[in-house]
């Protein structure tokens, strides 16, 4: 699987991702959406694969 996110890309998704968990366990009720969106972008930026970008063409690192 080879990288297609750049460092930039991925600092991004983990403090969104971050702020999304955050949100999540303090809103409650239907924020638990963010909180999965959250996690996906923690995972993919630890292993600097997007799935979706594949998909599109994009290519960022």
């Amino acid at each position: 699987m080879e990288k297609n996110m750049a460092t930039w890309d991925r600092a991004i998704r983990i403090v969104l991702g971050l702020v999304f968990l955050y949100l999540a366990f303090t809103k409650g009720g239907a924020w638990w959406i963010l909180g999965i969106i959250g996690i996906v972008f923690i995972g993919t930026s630890a292993i600097g694969f997007c799935p979706l970008y594949r998909v599109v063409g994009i290519r960022t690192g």
